[in-house]
């Protein structure tokens, strides 16, 4: 560990120290496998050395054992790498259920970010120390890498779909952040940075009464709020109503829950069936209704489709997402979900 201090950015994260141990082991089992080559090598060039051609070497017809011997250790050996490698791997693709959700958009060249209390950032991410952070990430034209070295974590960010990476910050501090995948001529300016802060510090600036590495970012409507205005605007409770009878299916309670397609095929309402039913509606339609939902596709922008999301989300998390949304003209009573969810 003593070197990694050196030539490694620094642990900033519960999940670095197991990432950072699991390749440290690599590196040395590599090395030493390598040197034993070398050895062994050097050893045989040396005491089996070319000698006069009247001498007949001995005839070896080969060992069980030693087969046997050289098969089944490098076997054990992977056998431990891949398990070890496969339980790290599974808890960084398994975000802890009471992780702080925010929303990454990104786009040629920046990242745009979103808090679900209202904060929105670009090119920087402030989280509060000692908390676990699940990222909900997509991109709006090409692929994308969001990269936190100090974290040991990196996702790729892709069109059309959604991605998730966590962590949970140990230090506080400031953590550069990176795009780590080529998009295009200016990929070397797409980065920024982490801020990582006291769960106090983190408040006050979330409240708006503090800023810190990153500037002052805008303040406005929470995800679920805009998304609930977008649902007014778009006039989607004309169709998802709050009692069954609607042109479209009842959305309070229906995120995480299993519904039947017309096709017979029951398929899982999460974000990427939700984010699906908005722009395509015609791919998977609930059974019972018909395929009457116009595609919003080329309507909403990628932020606009994730508050929409959170919106319906939220109408399942027992929030307060029946309540009118800050915004300017008469909203209809107690809207059910977003606009276009679960068609």
């Amino acid at each position: 560990m003593l070197l990694s201090l050196f030539l490694f950015p620094p642990q900033a994260s519960t999940n670095a120290p197991e990432v950072d141990a699991l390749y440290l082991f690599l590196v040395a089992l590599c090395g030493l496998t390598a040197l034993g080559v070398i050895t062994a090598m050097t050893f045989f060039a040396i005491r089996y050395r070319r000698t006069p051609e009247n001498v007949v070497g001995h005839d070896i017809h080969g060992s069980t054992a030693l087969e046997i011997f050289w098969t089944a250790i490098p076997f054990l050996i992977l056998m431990f790498v891949f398990a070890w490698g496969a339980s790290l791997y599974f808890k960084l693709s398994r975000p802890p259920e009471d992780a702080m959700e925010v929303f990454v958009v990104g786009r040629q060249w920046m990242w745009k970010i979103q808090h679900m209390e209202g904060r929105r950032e670009i090119n920087a991410l402030h989280v509060p120390v000692g908390r676990p952070i699940k990222l909900t990430m997509t991109s709006e034209d090409v692929i994308h890498s969001f990269y936190i070295p100090a974290f040991r974590v990196k996702a790729d960010v892709v069109p059309g779909r959604y991605t998730t990476l966590w962590f949970q910050p140990t230090k506080p501090g400031e953590y550069h952040l990176f795009c780590a995948e080529y998009c295009g001529t200016e990929h070397s300016r797409m980065g920024g940075s982490v801020i990582v802060m006291q769960p106090a510090e983190y408040e006050a600036w979330l409240a708006g009464t503090q800023t810190a590495g990153g500037g002052t970012p805008s303040s406005g409507l929470t995800p679920v709020q805009l998304g609930r205005k977008l649902f007014v605007e778009k006039a989607c409770a004309t169709c998802h109503l709050n009692t069954p009878g609607g042109v479209g299916p009842v959305l309070v309670g229906i995120y995480g829950r299993q519904v039947e397609l017309a096709t017979g095929a029951t398929v899982k309402v999460d974000e990427a069936y939700v984010r699906e039913s908005i722009l395509t509606p015609m791919a998977k339609v609930v059974k019972g209704f018909p395929p009457a939902m116009p595609t919003f596709g080329g309507q909403l922008t990628e932020e606009q489709v994730m508050s929409l999301i959170a919106y319906v989300k939220s109408l399942s998390d027992g929030g307060d997402a029946a309540a009118p949304a800050p915004h300017s003209g008469a909203a209809p009573a107690a809207p059910t979900a977003p606009g276009a969810p679960a068609n």
